[in-house]
């Protein structure tokens, strides 16, 4: 069933791209792929483009003029998508740091077991990250821990961003009013389904940290996601007491 799309934003990500395309088409449920690349100076563009060569009903890319951040991206590969009349949308690095054979998973936790939205998460059962610095690992784990004592939403990993959404909870949200762009933009969407009432799943998921290319994350997405979060549960606070 062609149902699915998984959307993998990509800045530099040459060394990764073509392996991950190749992983996803060859499970054996058909997603479709959508790349929404920032203009990579690495030319990860052009090797998309070449694979669609190959895959041309089932690989799609966007290209941006410049960098603009994971949120916009993600928003960006959102309203493609639903323009395109999928049901299943799905969150996912380029880096196989979320395991391409863990999509079916998320899947089947909407399409099959009633959820609305399921999570790839590393915390669930405990700590499952292989390949980061425990500094790294403690950083993640306690910005989830500190994420759910703020908005009280019953999710182990809040910043996780392997996700399989239903068509209706992206209809659900005023795309143009997400407020963040990096790290905090996949806490801003948990707490948009949570606050609508979605049914949220975990799926126990292996983290492993990239072997090849740089990571994204920076001091700069880290402080957006603790102040952000503060700011976003007042706000949710004030909407409710008008």
């Amino acid at each position: 069933m062609k149902d699915s799309i998984v959307i993998i934003p990509t800045y530099n990500e040459i060394e990764n791209i073509e392996a991950i395309i190749k992983a996803i088409f060859s499970l054996e449920k058909t997603f479709d792929i959508l790349v929404v690349d920032d203009n990579s100076p690495d030319l990860t563009a052009l090797k998309v483009k070449e694979l669609q060569m190959e895959f041309p009903d089932q690989l799609h890319l966007l290209v941006r003029e410049e960098k603009s951040g994971l949120g916009t991206a993600y928003i960006h590969g959102f309203r493609w998508s639903l323009n395109k009349d999928y049901d299943y949308v799905f969150e996912m690095d380029a880096d196989f740091s979320h395991d391409p054979k863990d999509l079916i998973r998320l899947y089947n936790a909407c399409h099959l077991e009633g959820a609305d939205m399921s999570i790839g998460s590393r915390y669930v059962e405990g700590v499952n990250v292989v390949n980061w610095p425990m500094s790294r690992v403690l950083l993640s784990y306690m910005a989830s821990k500190y994420v759910r004592l703020i908005t009280r939403m019953k999710i182990h990993d809040t910043t996780a961003g392997f996700i399989c959404y239903k068509r209706k909870v992206l209809e659900s949200f005023n795309l143009d009013k997400v407020s963040f762009t990096g790290y905090a933009f996949q806490i801003e969407m948990k707490f948009k389904a949570y606050c609508r009432k979605f049914i949220i799943k975990e799926i126990p998921v292996i983290f492993t940290d990239r072997a090849r290319g740089e990571s994204k994350l920076s001091s700069g997405i880290i402080s957006e996601a603790i102040f952000g979060v503060i700011s976003m549960k007042c706000k949710s606070i004030f909407k409710r007491k008008n």
